[in-house]
């Protein structure tokens, strides 16, 4: 029996985090490495460029309300499973698309896919792995993020000018992390508290959605503009700039320690530590986007830090909502997602009038904004409860 359960759970940590890197790293990030290639063929200006990426976190937006509802109705896996198969349909759309607007439902739709994902991976987590275990695991699966923006920078360096010959790559690495998932992801309904009712704002709720919108905001800039910013503001080649964007994802994959981060220094420290090297790395990679010595390391502290505070939003949101973990996620992943639908084409629209340094400077003070926005005493690792949010089957 004890067996199985480490089968299970090592299934769904790797599953789970390739669906990660799929969903995030390929369907919809891969875009800001993009946007230079995708703005010559299609003639985009800035704030079109970022109009688009905002309707992929608006498509983020309306599918975590479903998969969140979905999930406490069906369970992890059916939810799970569509989540890939957005992504793959959305990778697909790009790769084929003949005009801009073609190109644009692509985004949104492989972007929805990161709103599919979350809430149903956070639930198998909370419902199939031990309690001691559970927040390590939470923070290992979404680290994927940084794994996905790894693997799309050499398969764009790979495909060189045919940008399509990529996304047709992210579309069947997709395609098969589905079927993966489809079999790893255990079906049973959702990990609820019996008795449990869901409060929308229960204490330390509204820290929590406030925090998690300044993160979006704030890092807008550089995963919709940052390579961009680099090639147009520093002169990096495709070879630099691309280079910069695996150090991002590869750095990204430490966010994987947020868990033990928060653990050691407490979930409200940690944030602000956090958010404060977030915008310290965008506002560098602006400022220096011409000196590749400063903008490499830049990219790995953005990476590390972005992929750790989402890991942190995480854990944060499933003690305010510990009797619904997958609702407690989703809302606070929609809200990282509308402060990115929001700062995505405030950052197009100041970039185009005062200059990228100027921009990503806004989205730097967003980010030490939310960094003094914590959680309450109660919701910090060492206070919160380790009683398992449902039991544990097996």
């Amino acid at each position: 029996m004890k067996g199985t359960v480490v089968q299970r759970k090592l299934a769904i940590t790797a599953a789970g985090l390739s669906l990660v890197a799929v969903c995030y790293g390929l369907a919809r990030f891969a875009y800001g490495l993009f946007v230079p290639a995708l703005r010559e063929e299609f003639h985009l200006d800035g704030a079109t460029a970022g109009v688009i990426a905002s309707a992929s976190y608006a498509g983020y937006c309306v599918a975590i309300v479903v998969a969140s509802l979905a999930t406490q109705r069906w369970g992890a896996r059916p939810v799970a499973v569509a989540a890939g198969i957005a992504a793959t349909a959305g990778t697909a759309l790009i790769a084929s698309a003949p005009t801009a607007a073609l190109l644009a439902v692509g985004v949104v739709v492989g972007g929805s896919s990161t709103g599919l994902a979350s809430p149903p991976l956070a639930d198998a987590v909370a419902k199939w792995v031990p309690a001691h275990r559970a927040d390590r695991i939470q923070a290992v699966v979404n680290s994927g993020t940084g794994a996905g923006v790894l693997v799309s920078g050499p398969v764009a360096l790979l495909a060189d000018d045919s940008w399509r010959a990529a996304w047709w790559a992210f579309a069947a690495i997709a395609a098969a992390v589905t079927v993966w998932i489809a079999f790893a992801v255990p079906g049973g309904p959702a990990a609820v508290t019996p008795g449990s009712r869901t409060r929308v704002l229960p204490p330390g709720a509204p820290r929590l959605l406030i925090a998690a919108t300044a993160l979006g905001v704030s890092s807008a800039a550089v995963w919709t503009f940052g390579r961009d910013v680099l090639v147009t503001e520093g002169g990096a080649s495709a070879l630099t700039s691309t280079l910069v964007w695996i150090v991002l994802g590869a750095a990204g994959i430490l966010g994987g320690l947020a868990g033990d981060l928060a653990t050691k220094l407490g979930t409200g420290r940690a944030w602000t530590a956090t958010m404060v090297a977030l915008g310290a790395a965008t506002a560098t990679l602006a400022l220096a986007a011409d000196h590749v010595v400063v903008t490499v390391p830049a990219g790995a502290v953005f990476g590390a830090s972005y992929i750790a505070l989402t890991g942190l939003a995480l854990l944060w949101a499933t003690r305010v909502y510990a009797e619904r973990p997958a609702f407690g996620v989703g809302a606070a992943f929609l809200l990282v997602a509308v402060g990115q639908a929001a700062g995505a084409p405030l950052i197009g629209l100041l970039s185009d009038t005062y200059g990228p340094v100027t921009a990503f400077l806004v989205a730097t003070a967003v980010a030490l904004a939310g960094g003094l926005v914590r959680p309450a005493r109660t919701s910090r690792p060492d206070a919160a409860t380790t009683a398992d949010p449902a039991p544990r089957p097996g």
